[in-house]
């Protein structure tokens, strides 16, 4: 059992690690972009938001059941400690026999009250989602496997958590008839399922106890490789990308480094604007048109959406009906990245596929309904930044292909012309102070 038990955790921890290095490498995709400055702010800020979930109270529903799962979700792994050591040497329940009987028993009611609360808080979860309909939660951004996505997390953390509580139940049934040795309280599991394991026979017991032992080991090796293809993979990526987040006042655009150049060419007197270019050499993109053109910190975010739906239930052009969806933005980017990453697993180095982020996978109406307002930046649990991908792609759009709309060409027209976005020379200025 030993030799299986290794077997499975090689394959899966290998698998997971594969996993995250595609990721990886397809995040390496992007641009680099130095986000390593005031490091004292970025670790409190990463501390409050991620690790304190400092933003998820501002929905104080949503928000409490969330704090119930992640913290609920890191304690019990601290029994993945003990099921290693037991699964490796063959134990049972060793660090019941190391530590004192009292800090034992904590730990162990503690998790097992905490397991009984994740399973009716993900229970509540499934309920918003399927029941009550909560709209963030059902609209048609999440059609398909997003939406069977967040279902399957919910019953696979529900099982896993009533694999733990029966396998405590059984241990402890075998514990009061004298089969294993006592160790551990386990308050909640003995009052689910005490009275009815009572009656089982001692192979009934045995087999229930291993079998829910199995499963929750199982069931983490599992869930450790199904965050590759879920949403869920914020557990692991909201530490980084929070302190990686731009610390910059919300309202700050960045100078793209491309337009910067073109200017300071222009402004210098030595410059020789018809000098040939160096050999090979391909001219820089303004803005961004596919994901190679986004930054790292944008593709981390993209890896990084919870699905939540914050974001786009706080966007004003979303809620008068336009098409914009910041967190249909997200999910697309992060659909493109996957596929290009695909094209390189299969071809070696990115083939061109005749496909682009910017019109196969987001629409220009979707760009041009953005108001700019910041208002998915500020609502977002994780800090996730839709807003700078949008801009990037709208530079694109009027740097590369002039293909604003008319109002908008107009008013850059005018600013050009008469240092205003209106339609009146410079001089005509301060004709309304004569009134």
């Amino acid at each position: 059992m030993a030799l299986l038990f290794l077997l499975s955790a090689i394959v899966g921890i290998g698998m997971f690690v594969r996993n995250i290095l595609k990721i990886r490498r397809n995040i390496l995709i992007g641009k680099e972009e130095y986000r390593s400055d005031f490091p004292s702010r970025r670790w409190k800020l990463m501390f409050r938001i991620a690790i304190g979930q400092g933003k998820m109270m501002v929905r104080p529903v949503a928000g409490f059941l969330h704090i119930i799962v992640y913290v609920g979700f890191i304690i019990i792994n601290i029994e993945l400690v003990e099921i290693f050591i037991d699964g490796i040497f063959g134990t049972h329940r060793y660090i019941g026999h190391v530590f004192p009987p009292s800090l034992y028993n904590f730990i162990t009611g503690t998790l097992d009250i905490l397991s009984f609360l994740v399973m009716v808080s993900v229970t509540l979860f499934f309920i918003r989602r399927n029941i009550t309909k909560v709209p963030r939660l059902n609209s048609k951004d999440l059609l398909g496997w997003p939406r069977m996505d967040g279902n399957l997390i919910l019953i696979i953390e529900f099982l896993m958590m009533t694999a733990l509580l029966s396998m405590n139940a059984a241990d402890l049934t075998l514990q009061k008839i004298g089969i294993n040795s006592p160790v551990g309280y386990f308050p909640v599991s003995d009052l689910i399922f005490g009275n009815i394991f009572s009656s089982f026979s001692e192979g009934s017991l045995l087999f229930i106890e291993r079998s829910a032992w199995w499963f929750h080991y199982i069931g983490v090796l599992f869930f450790m490789n199904y965050l590759y293809f879920s949403k869920h993979l914020h557990i692991l990526f909201a530490f980084p990308n929070t302190y990686y987040a731009n610390l910059h006042k919300k309202g700050q655009l960045n100078n793209l480094e491309s337009v910067t150049k073109e200017v300071k060419l222009m402004m210098d007197p030595n410059a020789d604007p018809y000098a040939a270019a160096p050999e090979n050499k391909v001219p820089e993109k303004f803005g961004a048109s596919d994901v190679a053109d986004l930054s790292r910190i944008q593709l981390l975010n993209a890896y990084t959406c919870t699905e939540c739906g914050r974001c786009t239930s706080n966007c004003p052009a979303n809620i008068t009906g336009k098409k914009l969806s910041p967190r249909k933005i997200m999910m697309k980017v992060r659909d493109r990245i996957e596929e290009v990453g695909k094209n390189i697993d299969k071809n070696g180095s990115f083939v061109d596929d005749g496909k682009q982020l910017l019109g196969d996978y987001i629409t220009e109406e979707e760009l041009w309904a953005c108001t700019s307002c910041n208002a998915c930046v500020e609502s977002c649990p994780v800090l996730i930044n839709p807003l700078s991908i949008i801009v990037d792609l709208r530079r694109y759009l009027v740097l590369e292909k002039s293909a604003a709309p008319q109002e908008l060409n107009m008013m850059m027209t005018n600013i050009e012309n008469n240092s205003a976005p209106w339609q009146f020379s410079q001089s005509d200025r301060a004709n309304w102070t004569k009134e």
